[in-house]
């Protein structure tokens, strides 16, 4: 935002509709709609040194690989660090776990290793606030379990415990209450070339009973939904997706790609994790009749059943359980040209096969006629014993062209740089 009284007006527009639609809105929540203090003082700060610090450095110095010419270091010890949102004026990054936290990570001094990580907006209670993103214009919005929270000034107030924060979506508004679940509820969003916020919606089961598809269909609940900035207009504009938990925008076409997540239980080697793309409204992906790639499901007689619908198949099918995660296309200049359009990727490591396999950085380059190609980038986190020495999460970028990997098994962050 320019200024403070143009952030004022814009909230003013939002702020009336917000509050109007949840009777049940926490007091804190309405106490920092209204620009009140809470009187909540303390911040929880996460020590940046010492033996837990130097552990992690060791790890990234002996054991992960990156291509000639790049340097990976150690840039904030984070607890449970998942999506992060990096600020447009470049001053903190903010990182979403799975609890109750969501952190603002503070390089003060602008040498590349975070000086600073306390948790934002201590006066709020959180639930699973894994999803931060951005707006250009300095809006930032954290997708929760069953919340969409608006902080018009996130990069001003954040020095504060009480901030300006505004219900967008509230309180049991963005899926039906009882279809909460503690499976697939992280949430991801983004703010797409339209200027509207795009949220994904994992379905809660493996396979979704027959069932729940109308309902599900009907909320977007296994797909990716957009609405307008002020909340309004909501609309599915993705369906027959699993679980997403990486989205972002082609930043030439302005097509959606996402990743997905596949049924288990079918085997170590099928299905196959997906990337997608997504070049109009109202595609579907495949899911429950499909797997992962061509793969039937025969959970609930789907194999059986002659697919009601058509059929987008992925561009790059990944190999299979890797859990294929957050992801962000490569928009910088410090990395050789090659990278330019090419999207990174965190694969998550796999939780139920016999034989591990993921705990890396992917990067796919795309061609003129949107064929993909995915190969490792970083690795070296799954070692030679299947153990897990990280598993990184979601990548994104910094101002200066290097990238961000978070990892929630270490609690901590990595800065890729190129030629420094």
């Amino acid at each position: 935002m320019k200024n403070l009284a143009t952030y004022v007006s814009a909230v003013a527009l939002i702020s009336g509709a917000a509050l109007a639609q949840s009777a049940d809105v926490p007091d804190n929540l309405e106490k920092l709609s209204n620009f009140q203090t809470t009187g909540v003082t303390d911040f929880t700060f996460i020590e940046q040194g010492g033996d837990y610090a130097e552990g992690i450095k060791k790890i990234l110095a002996e054991d992960i690989t990156v291509p000639d010419g790049f340097k990976i270091e150690l840039y904030a010890i984070v607890p449970d660090a998942r999506s992060m949102a990096v600020g447009p004026q470049g001053i903190v990054t903010f990182v979403g776990t799975r609890k109750d936290k969501v952190w603002s990570v503070t390089d003060r001094n602008k040498d590349r290793v975070a000086d600073e990580v306390k948790d934002f907006a201590p006066s709020l209670t959180f639930s699973i606030p894994n999803g931060p993103c951005f707006s250009k214009d300095g809006f930032l919005y954290i997708a929760e379990q069953n919340r969409v929270l608006l902080f018009p000034a996130a990069e001003f107030f954040y020095e504060s415990p009480d901030v300006a924060a505004f219900n967008l979506v509230a309180q049991g508004d963005l899926i039906p209450p009882e279809e909460e679940s503690f499976n697939h509820s992280a949430r991801v969003c983004r703010v797409g070339p339209d200027d509207k916020l795009y949220i994904s919606l994992g379905q809660p089961f493996n396979v979704a009973p027959p069932e729940k598809l109308d309902l599900y269909n009907e909320w977007g609940i296994g797909g990716i939904i957009r609405i307008n900035r002020d909340g309004s207009d909501r609309e599915v504009y993705t369906y027959g997706v699993r679980n997403s938990v990486g989205h972002d925008f082609h930043p030439v076409t302005g097509e959606l790609w996402w990743t997905d997540n596949q049924v288990d239980g079918m085997g170590d080697d099928i299905p196959p994790g997906e990337l997608n793309r997504q070049t109009a409204m109202g595609q579907h992906f495949g899911a429950p009749w499909y797997g992962g790639g061509d793969i039937r499901v025969s959970d609930h007689g789907y194999d059986k059943m002659e697919v009601p619908v058509d059929v987008v198949m992925p561009v790059v099918e990944t190999v299979a359980h890797a859990a294929d995660l957050g992801m962000t296309f490569y928009s910088g200049n410090m990395f050789p040209a090659k990278y330019k359009n090419a999207i990174f990727s965190a694969q998550h490591g796999s939780w139920n096969r016999t034989e591990p396999v993921g705990a890396r950085v992917m990067v796919t380059f795309i061609d003129e006629e949107g064929n993909a190609t995915m190969e490792p980038f970083a690795e070296g986190w799954l070692d030679e014993n299947g153990e897990y020495l990280g598993r990184p999460m979601d990548v994104a970028q910094l101002r200066d062209g290097s990238i961000l990997v978070s990892d929630d098994l270490a609690g901590a962050i990595y800065r890729i740089s190129y030629g420094e």
